[in-house]
């Protein structure tokens, strides 16, 4: 039955699954090299402390005079490496993203077609024969000799394993420690991401596996190289070994790797020159998945207190202004909250007054959209409280936090979140960090948590809560001050 199959030749859908495959591939390999580039060090602990990283690419040096944000230790990529290159982490998620969907849907039809075809038989093993085999097979590669022909069929033993192991293990490996890293995932099944070891750990593996599969690339092309480059280019390119096609077999080859090389350089130029277009165009396909994902998971986390982090990075610069300088000097005891926009009551309130609310304490982890995480104790008000208190109106579907630091652009900073995110269990206003007062670089008097969101979402140095029917006509229309410069989706929940 095999050599039925084999004597077809490889089926059109089979060659046009690989060259898809390959295309979108080489995006996310050079997305997540742009995604590293944010945060250029990897650990296998959960508290992200400097210096216990197993490996960094980065020369940069962390400061040992003051205080260091991490936002200084993103790293430039060259765009021939990253997609698109440069400091563009919210660009480069958005290439990671859009890809991942139309990587998996892809090898989903693959693998579907491979059982109703009948071609699996090419690739999944059927018997224990075939591990001695594979090993005489390494033999002969590593004696510099190629195995007799009788050993292709049409792939040599050697060949088939590590083929099926990509295809059924190494694939779905990717997929599984790139869900471990995202925050509403861990939020609704912590047990999830604890089976990878953390968020850390799985960042960690999930790198180790891009390794794998950039080295399983150079290996594969050098293998076609030398078992027959025209011969097995007829075979992915047209489907036949005939002789009379091996020429033009090559010369597609070659015209598609061309035509694949400067989609990536045009892809890349055209993010930079237009990043809020590209934007805009990418993340429509896959907010669709997120948006499910960011609104339907509830936190469940409640990590020990021995589990929270000594070291908790910071990140943005606390506030210079007079006004905020000047109740930090009081102590915060002439700050205000004030709650204002599509609400029944509006209302403002004291930080005492908050204090004699309702207060919910909770262990949870912070995930940095950079990579980093840590553990801390949090405690303040939930927001279900406020929207008690408040009412917002039906219209409201949108809540702004306004913040007293400024964004890169110099302006207030802002972010939006959906509504039904604040009536989250675990979604409160801190005002205590690990039983003490929220500490001025962490957000003091005043912080969201929202855990099942990235960290940037998470406003720091509240000043205003604003509820809204939409956010496009805010700033730039993108939904934060994070949004509107540095181009990062408004649902962060991946």
């Amino acid at each position: 039955m095999t050599l039925t199959i084999a004597a077809f030749g490889f089926p059109a859908w089979l060659r046009a699954a690989h060259l898809i495959n390959l295309f979108f591939i080489g995006y996310l390999v050079r997305s997540g090299i742009q995604i590293l580039g944010a945060y250029p060090r990897l650990y296998w602990n959960e508290n992200s402390r400097p210096g216990s990283e197993w490996i960094l690419f980065t020369r940069k040096k962390l400061p040992k005079d003051r205080p260091w944000t991490a936002l200084e230790q993103e790293a430039e990529v060259p765009a021939v490496l990253g997609q698109p290159g440069g400091n563009n982490l919210g660009l480069g998620r958005h290439w990671h993203f859009f890809s991942v969907v139309f990587w998996i849907l892809n090898g989903v039809v693959y693998v579907i077609l491979l059982f109703a075809t009948g071609e699996w038989q090419r690739l999944i093993p059927t018997s224990w024969s075939i591990i001695p085999d594979a090993w005489r097979t390494f033999i002969y590669y590593a004696s510099f000799q190629l195995p007799p022909a009788s050993f292709f069929h049409p792939y040599d033993p050697l060949q088939q394993l590590a083929y099926a192991a990509v295809v059924f293990l190494l694939g779905p490996f990717i997929i599984l420690t790139g869900a471990a890293q995202s925050p509403a995932v861990e939020a609704r099944f912590p047990w999830y991401v604890n089976a990878f070891g953390g968020r850390q750990f799985a960042r960690s593996l999930h790198f180790l596996a891009l390794l794998a599969v950039v080295l399983f690339t150079i290996v594969h092309t050098a293998m076609v190289i030398i078992t027959g480059l025209p011969k097995n280019l007829g075979d992915i390119v047209l489907g036949t070994e005939a002789r009379s096609s091996q020429n033009l077999a090559v010369v597609i080859a070659i015209c598609v790797v061309i035509a694949i090389l400067a989609i990536y350089a045009l892809t890349s130029a055209l993010s930079r020159l237009a990043p809020v277009q590209t934007k805009n165009t990418l993340a429509p396909i896959f907010l669709a998945v997120l948006r499910p994902l960011s609104l339907w998971s509830r936190s469940h986390q409640q990590y020990k207190p021995e589990q929270i982090s000594a070291y908790f990075p910071l990140n943005g610069e606390p506030p210079r202004s007079p006004d905020y300088l000047q109740l930090l000097w009081n102590d915060f005891s002439d700050w205000r909250l004030e709650v204002k926009g599509l609400v029944k009551r509006p209302q403002t309130f004291s930080l005492a007054e908050l204090h004699a609310l309702p207060k919910q304490t909770q262990i949870t982890k912070h995930n940095c959209i950079q990579g980093w995480s840590a553990i801390g104790k949090w405690g303040g008000v939930p927001m279900r409280e406020l929207l008690a208190r408040c009412e917002p109106l039906p219209t409201a579907r949108y809540v702004v936090f306004h913040s007293y630091s400024r964004d890169q652009a110099g302006k207030e900073f802002y972010e939006t979140l959906s509504l039904p995110l604040m009536r989250h269990s675990q979604t409160i206003l801190a005002y205590e960090m690990n039983d003490e007062a929220l500490p001025m670089q962490h957000g003091a008097p005043l912080r969201l948590r929202v855990e099942t969101q990235l960290g940037f979402k998470m406003v720091k140095w509240l000043s205003a809560i604003e509820f809204v029917e939409d956010y496009h006509n805010i700033r730039e229309g993108q939904g934060g001050s994070r949004e509107d410069n540095m181009y990062y989706e408004q649902i962060a929940s991946a």
